[in-house]
């Protein structure tokens, strides 16, 4: 579904280079539920980053479905992106004067494809699966740490994705709900072979997921 070949990410930091990725080589297939482990500073932001097609890699190819990215273009590519990939961010990444309801609805906005019954219908189910059916007409600044955290899994569920990208998606949640979450993902990830790709420092990932890779220092390994 996505591939990244040889990719090499560099950032110009003063006078000197920063290179961030290194000739990574990675597969995404339909049912994937991948684990990326590593120390702060390794690369995994950049990676997830380049796997969400949000930043351009320096070197190298990315493909999705078999065709390769162009990243001239950045209408089409928030188009390939609303349609196949969603993301759940450690900082949430809410809008503040949108109500939860309203923030979960956002990558819908651009979807021409359907309609707002659907979308509506949409909501309200992943606001329900989130349990947060109560809190609805909330702002983000009226919600807890945890309550924020699954407004942005509903956001990034919403959209019935191929690809979900998450980084330290767990953070945030108690034990409680974070079994519930990862439960919701692993049966979309059977069911619907929606692919999961979570960069983590949870060890209940593990039990969940079906490869563990390790970055470090820009160089991306296969554990498990």
């Amino acid at each position: 579904m996505l591939k990244l070949e040889q990719i090499t990410k560099t950032y110009q930091t003063g006078k000197s280079n920063l290179v961030a990725l290194k000739s990574v080589d990675f597969d995404v297939n339909p049912g994937d539920f991948v684990v990326i482990r590593g120390p702060s500073g390794s690369g995994k932001s950049t990676l997830l980053n380049i796997l969400g097609l949000l930043d351009e890699p320096t070197q190298g190819q990315v493909y999705l479905r078999g065709e390769r990215i162009s990243y001239e273009d950045y209408d089409e590519l928030a188009t390939l992106r609303s349609r196949a990939i969603s993301f759940v961010f450690q900082a949430f990444n809410l809008n503040p004067v949108l109500t939860l309801e309203e923030n979960v609805m956002v990558p819908l906005m651009i979807r021409t494809d359907l309609s707002r019954a659907e979308k509506n219908s949409r909501v309200a189910e992943w606001v329900e699966k989130t349990g947060l059916t109560a809190h609805k007409h909330h702002k983000p600044d009226e919600l807890s740490g945890g309550q924020r955290q699954r407004v942005a899994i509903a956001r990034a569920m919403v959209s019935k994705p191929d690809l979900v990208i998450a980084d330290e998606p767990t953070a945030n949640l108690d034990s409680e709900t974070t079994k519930k979450i990862l439960s919701l993902m692993k049966t979309l990830n059977e069911e619907n072979k929606t692919a999961f790709v979570f960069a983590t420092h949870d060890p209940i990932l593990d039990s969940y997921s079906k490869s563990t890779w390790t970055m470090r220092d820009g160089i991306l390994q296969k554990t498990i």
